[in-house]
């Protein structure tokens, strides 16, 4: 049985360690709130703008964009996104291994024609070691996600598939669905699928009960209308996806320090009764020890 200045020691270093994690849950729901905020203050443009594009795209236009353009992958670039600390659980571990599992699949195009634009310190760190050269730092916006810095990184994509330099483009990051749960999706940026747009545009207006008149004037054309939209679109999808993983990221960091404070005092707990019952021990024992030296 470990002696009572042992377990007093271990008591101390838990609820220091318990003080720390309480304090990091707290600072992550302040962060949390703040892009809950932001995120909710993006939503409107963002479903306003694909309202307008998925309207337009009802009145049957065959756009040409270089967008949209599908070809066979020789060169793809993936974007993902992580955090730049850690102590928020699996967050980054998973975005490493959905990473990995994407680099396998297009293996055999060579290490030259895999293009990987990781935003987050733990992930970029995670490319290094795999031996890949990365497209980039964008360490800065992942803890501070920022329009400006978004639509550059947007544009270089749209820049890079327009001049074929890339074939395709990939994203991988976390959707903030609720506070106890953060979806790790993959999914492909360019080029860009109308169809699928337009659809799940359509299954929310059906679920909402809302319909828009397509009765517009538009000039000089419905097809540059669209084709003038199309990076406005994408730069947008840039955005929410750091919005999205920043949020995730604070509330899984959140939950993490929750889930460590919680077993803090679950120890604290078991080490306080240890100690108690060492310490009625040691004193039975002097007692016994007291009785026994009397009666001699």
């Amino acid at each position: 049985m470990s002696s009572l200045k042992e377990v007093k020691s271990r008591i101390n270093s838990v609820k220091s360690t318990r003080q720390i994690t309480s304090a990091m849950k707290m600072v992550a729901s302040a962060k949390l709130h703040k892009a809950q905020i932001r995120i909710t203050h993006m939503l409107p443009y963002q479903r306003k703008l694909n309202e307008i594009l998925t309207n337009f795209l009802q009145t049957g236009s065959e756009l040409e964009s270089p967008y949209t353009e599908v070809r066979p992958v020789g060169r793809v670039a993936i974007v993902a996104f992580s955090s730049n600390s850690s102590l928020c659980g699996a967050f980054n571990a998973n975005v490493i291994k959905l990473l990995d599992r994407a680099i396998e699949e297009y293996r055999s195009l060579g290490k030259e024609n895999i293009l990987i634009y990781p935003v987050g310190k733990k992930v970029e760190s995670a490319v290094r070691k795999m031996g890949y050269s990365i497209q980039g730092s964008y360490q800065v916006i992942a803890d501070k996600p920022t329009y400006q810095e978004a639509y550059e990184l947007a544009e270089k994509l749209l820049k890079d598939f327009a001049d074929k330099k890339v074939d395709k483009v990939e994203i991988i990051y976390h959707h903030f669905k609720s506070m106890g749960s953060q979806i790790l999706i993959k999914e492909d940026y360019l080029p860009i699928d109308l169809a699928k747009i337009e659809k799940e545009q359509v299954a929310k207006e059906e679920n909402s009960k809302s319909r828009y008149l397509n009765d517009y004037l538009v000039e000089p054309s419905v097809d540059s209308l669209i084709a003038a939209l199309l990076p406005k679109v994408l730069c947008q999808k840039i955005y929410t996806v750091l919005l999205d993983s920043n949020t995730s990221e604070h509330a899984a960091r959140m939950l993490a320090m929750q889930t460590a404070t919680d077993n803090a005092n679950d120890l604290i707990q078991d080490l306080t009764i240890q100690y108690n019952k060492s310490r009625q021990q040691a004193i039975t024992n002097e007692l016994l020890d007291i009785i026994g030296g009397s009666m001699k």
